[in-house]
């Protein structure tokens, strides 16, 4: 088949490029240059340089002419940041490209598409208690953007949506969003204060190997939740520091109501600089100090994906967050264009 990805050479757009060359299909994408320093990109792929806002729809048809599936893998996440209201500018990086995009898909023939979301949609569903649509700016647009996606799912084209957890891996010259735990662990000067709970999280192999799957196997109108290693922040951290040659450092994990405390002053910090986060830092206590595991079978049996070792690619996205930050290097990040 013939893909295009939207932000192909990106960390994840790039992973799931590499799986679906390797199975043999033919990918193009469409990417805001440039290419990260030292990134591995696969040659096989075609790049399209540009921006999907700035584009016509007339453009966007000739990049889709005769392309059997498309990823979505662009947009922003909640650690780019936007004065109030950010829910408009989810809307206008995450909503508003799919809404605008998956027409033009259908009209071109596409059969397959799949959208890029975050596992934060998977909770906001499942924990209905936590009312997480309604206080996170960032998990309703990820549900606003999932609900827009899954409209156009049909019998001429099936659209599903996957919701990526954390993950683990890097990719050269692009600044890996541990970076900032990174940096809490070096500047702890013995222990390292961290709350209960844990998360569930993939490799980016796994990511690309999900991406393929969903191609070629994924049933339209769907969300798979994504997640396959599920881990306390504790042994998460514990894994950092191993990696980072500073085992001596101890994780300590505090009470809730102290950890809530730390974020009522992140809170002020942003209401100071008149930011308003996509997550909404006192809430999200709640969330953070949770047990956010999601089990495997769903995307194992539906998409094909397989073990891979969490413990290294936790070691690849540490070891280069280190080298960025002791050698200052210029990287990419993400942000809003």
């Amino acid at each position: 088949m013939k893909i295009f990805i939207i932000g192909g050479t990106g960390l994840l757009g790039s992973a799931g490029a590499k799986e679906l060359i390797k199975r043999g299909h033919t990918v193009e994408a469409l990417a805001l240059p440039p290419i990260p320093e030292g990134a591995d990109i696969p040659k096989e792929m075609k790049i399209h340089w540009g921006n999907l806002l700035d584009m016509s729809d007339a453009n966007i048809k000739v990049l889709l002419k005769d392309c059997d599936g498309l990823v979505f893998a662009a947009g922003v996440d909640e650690r780019v940041e936007f004065h109030p209201p950010v829910y408009e500018a989810y809307k206008k990086y995450n909503i508003e490209p799919v809404q605008r995009l998956l027409p033009i898909a259908k009209e071109c023939g596409v059969k397959k598409v799949v959208i890029l979301g975050s596992y934060f949609s998977y909770f906001a569903k499942n924990l209905p208690e936590l009312d997480l649509y309604n206080t996170h700016p960032y998990i309703k647009a990820r549900i606003d953007q999932e609900n827009v996606a899954l409209s156009f799912s049909d019998d001429k084209m099936q659209v599903m949506v996957l919701e990526l957890p954390y993950i683990f891996g890097a990719q050269k010259g692009r600044k890996p969003v541990w970076t900032f735990v990174i940096q809490m662990i070096l500047s702890a000067k013995k222990n390292i204060y961290y709350p209960k709970g844990g998360t569930t999280m993939v490799t980016v192999n796994q990511v690309g190997q999900t991406i393929a799957g969903a191609i070629e196997r994924g049933k339209g109108g769907k969300c798979y939740p994504v997640g396959w290693y599920n881990m306390s922040w504790v042994e998460m951290l514990n894994t950092m520091t191993k990696y980072m040659g500073m085992p001596e450092k101890k994780i300590k994990t505090i009470p809730t109501w102290l950890f809530r405390l730390a974020y009522k002053s992140i809170a002020k910090g942003y209401k100071k600089r008149n930011i308003e986060p996509g997550l909404s830092p006192i809430p999200f206590v709640k969330l953070m100090t949770a047990n956010t595991f999601i089990d495997n079978t769903i995307i194992k049996k539906e998409l094909g994906v397989k073990e891979d070792d969490i413990y290294s690619a936790i070691g690849e996205s540490t070891t280069y967050c280190m080298e960025i930050i002791n050698q200052n290097k210029e990287v990419v990040e993400m942000k809003a264009e």
